[in-house]
């Protein structure tokens, strides 16, 4: 009998705010431990709390993001549970009553379960809720840091429409790709700003009923959540082939050891005793606000991908430069708008803008004294020329004004100096020689200095054109038009 996984995530995503959820101490990462905290976020007696208004708008505007409906009714309750880095041993939270539901994620992926290279995942929900502190083990000791407890927290909840371990990471990539670019969070997951817990089960082929399903806890990367399915399906399936009876329960993943291990059998919801919070009103959004909200949607990373190919004829490859770095992408459409070839002028932008400007902050990070937060400074901001310069220069190259070698020059001292191609090409005298007589004097000299070559290509060696194709462009200094050498190097030696 054949086996078949099915797969939902839960994904936790710190939200992009100054100060914490119920409280206004700073939504800060990386200041000294406890030292963020008041107690609001400590969960002292007697405190209440109050709803951080840019959350409730961010978690709204993923709601648009990700294609979901906003009810005009949402309500916060109390998840009880009784762990060290909770100190209200409560967790505020959405239970019945979310702020977004029913949504999609669309995305690129050829595999199984794709139609034409892509794959919709169904989003059940979007929920506002609060993170917990951290808890550091040594040896004969644990540290608590309740900098995190209290930071505004959303959880994405999937439905079970994922069939494989490559289709989940897919997914994860094309979530965060959205919330980045959507300002909801910068998800990332060195800071732990991203969080993943993967509820995965097994079925036999054609079937509907879904498996007993089994809860990896606490992902901290995508390509851990891949290695852990790479291992779970198979160990799942082996186990009922087996005849065993799979049981709901909660797993880790030991990634040095490339293992899940059962951690506890799994609670159910009235485990842990949901109530309202009896501390926070529903939220109940006006059509001004909702509005308000939804004009800060943006252009989604998939639709913009596929609009570049279409608007521009960019292939695959170049779009998605661009539909990752959303503002090379920008940079591109300012000048494309007014270009005759936008692959020229892609060309210009992906392999010699973008590589240059990486080389020079890889420059700045080893020089002395280079500060950390300087990382990544150098940008489009930083340049020296206008954006109308990388125009002007593909069309110099597409008018063969001047040879793509010699653009190359142009390009490098238009980089350093700010000065426009034109100026550059008549200080340098990088112009392309386009004159006939003038070629035929210098392919007349190559084939007079190289009679090896000649007698090559008279026998039938067609390759060695280039060889006096070279030595033409080395009289003319790299100034002959590569075309006209060719015709009239052809034209010669065939007569």
């Amino acid at each position: 009998m054949e086996y078949e996984a099915v797969i939902g995530l839960e994904t936790h995503v710190q939200l992009k705010t100054k100060s914490k959820m119920w409280c206004g101490c700073a939504n800060q990462y990386g200041a000294e431990p406890n030292t963020n905290v008041c107690p609001v976020c400590l969960g002292l007696p007697g405190v209440l709390p109050v709803p951080n208004d840019e959350a409730l708008r961010l978690t709204v505007l993923t709601g648009f993001l990700l294609n979901c409906e906003i009810p005009r009714f949402a309500k916060f309750d109390r998840k009880s549970y009784f762990y060290p880095d909770m100190p209200k041993n409560y967790q505020i939270t959405q239970y019945d009553k979310p702020s977004t539901a029913n949504g999609f994620v669309e995305f690129e992926f050829n595999g199984s379960g794709s139609t034409d290279g892509r794959s919709r995942v169904r989003i059940t929900r979007a929920h506002l809720e609060e993170d917990v502190g951290k808890s550091t083990h040594f040896e004969r000791n644990s540290g608590l840091d309740f900098n995190r407890a209290g930071v505004p927290l959303m959880e994405i909840v999937s439905e079970p429409d994922i069939t494989s371990a490559d289709m989940a990471y897919e997914y994860l990539n094309a979530l965060k790709e959205i919330l980045v670019q959507g300002g909801v969070s910068d998800c990332d997951m060195e800071k732990g700003q991203v969080r993943c817990d993967v509820n995965v089960s097994v079925r036999p082929v054609g079937t509907k009923e879904l498996g007993a399903k089994i809860e990896i806890k606490n992902m901290n990367s995508f390509s851990g959540v891949r290695r852990a399915l790479d291992y779970e399906i198979p160990r799942q399936i082996e186990a009922v082939k087996r005849g065993e009876k799979l049981i709901q329960s909660t797993r880790r993943w030991d990634d040095v050891a490339g293992i899940t291990e059962q951690m506890r059998t799994k609670e159910d919801a009235h485990d842990y005793r949901y109530f309202p919070d009896p501390d926070l009103m529903p939220s109940a959004p006006d059509e001004a606000w909702i509005a308000s909200v939804k004009s800060r949607v943006v252009e989604l990373p998939e639709a913009r991908k596929q609009r570049l190919m279409r608007e521009y004829q960019l292939p695959a490859g170049d779009a998605e430069v661009f539909k990752s770095n959303v503002e090379l992408g920008n940079y591109f459409e300012g000048i494309a708008k007014q270009a005759k070839n936008p692959k020229a002028v892609a060309n210009w932008v992906i392999n010699n803008l973008q590589a240059r400007i990486a080389e020079v902050s890889m420059f700045m990070m080893v020089e002395p004294g280079f500060n950390q937060t300087q990382m990544g400074f150098f940008g489009l901001d930083d340049l020296k020329f206008k954006p109308e310069a990388i125009l002007e220069l593909v069309n110099l190259v597409e008018s063969k004004a001047i040879s793509h070698s010699a653009a190359q020059q142009v390009f490098a001292e238009m980089f350093d100096t700010g000065k426009s191609p034109a100026l550059i090409v008549q200080e340098k005298g990088l112009a392309q020689v386009s004159d006939t007589g003038a070629i035929e004097k210098f392919c007349d000299e190559a084939i007079a200095a190289n009679p090896n070559p000649v007698a090559d290509y008279k026998a039938g060696k067609l390759a060695a054109l280039n060889s006096l194709k070279g030595q033409v462009m080395k009289l003319s200094k790299g100034k002959a038009n590569p075309a006209l050498v060719g015709e009239i190097l052809e034209r010669k030696l065939k007569s």
